[in-house]
């Protein structure tokens, strides 16, 4: 008859694998966010003695650090939250971590996207300060070329047309995250576990810039003139 042993240790081995594959996904979302929550912008800031959080717009991005500290400290805080993405997307689901082994039975691909989501996550509300963040978009540029990168060229194409065209860097920012899914889907349909991701973003990114959308809708946003096509023509008297 059957050896109520040997199901009780094969349960037992079933019960060990999913708690080693639960824990590799929970530490490596958890520094993923961690990672996230390192702002350029404030890590930046603290060495100038500001926080551009109290100035301009209020946002602790690159585009408000352009606008009220200039360009080489705009520089260095989309340089330092595109690298953190990338390598949350990147270089961090590989990681063979003390204590947490690489477990073949997870998939790489829905970590790899785990750890994308929360490197975002962490960048727009980080926990190292107060969860008053940015809203995503250079972060998320580096998880794209993280998960992706040969879809970097239409991402970054459809940003430089839509603010050529209109001179709204948000609106740029959600269009340019919207064909990232598009892109995929054309790339590769069955890939499930990107096409989701970048589906998510989309409605994330336009929800962390719906005071955009509303000043876009009020006729005042602020548009960057030096690259808009009508800019000059639509500034002078």
């Amino acid at each position: 008859g059957p050896d109520p042993g040997a199901r009780l240790r094969t349960g037992a081995g079933a019960s060990a694998a999913r708690r080693t594959r639960m824990l590799e996904l929970a530490v490596k979302t958890l520094l993923a966010y961690l990672l996230g929550s390192l702002m350029g912008a404030l890590l930046v800031g603290r060495a100038r003695g500001v926080d551009i959080r109290e100035l301009g717009s209020g946002n602790a991005g690159g585009t408000n650090a352009l606008r009220t500290q200039g360009k080489a400290f705009a520089l260095a805080v989309v340089l330092i939250d595109v690298a953190k993405g990338w390598f949350a997307a990147a270089v961090l689901p590989g990681l063979a971590l003390p204590g947490v082994p690489l477990d073949p039975a997870l998939s790489r691909e829905w970590l790899v996207v785990a750890c994308a989501t929360a490197a975002v996550l962490g960048h727009v509300y980080p926990v190292w300060y107060e969860f008053r963040g940015g809203k995503g978009a250079a972060t998320l540029l580096g998880v794209l070329g993280g998960v992706q990168p040969a879809l970097l060229l239409p991402v970054i194409g459809v940003w430089l047309g839509v603010v050529v065209l209109t001179g709204y860097v948000g609106l740029a920012t959600m269009l340019a995250t919207a064909a990232f899914p598009v892109a995929q889907l054309l790339r590769d349909f069955g890939a499930v576990p990107l096409i989701a991701f970048g589906t998510v973003m989309t409605a994330f990114v336009a929800y962390t810039h719906r005071a955009n959308i509303a000043r876009m809708r009020a006729g005042t946003e602020n548009r960057a003139r030096r690259l808009w096509l009508f800019g000059r023509r639509s500034a002078s008297p």
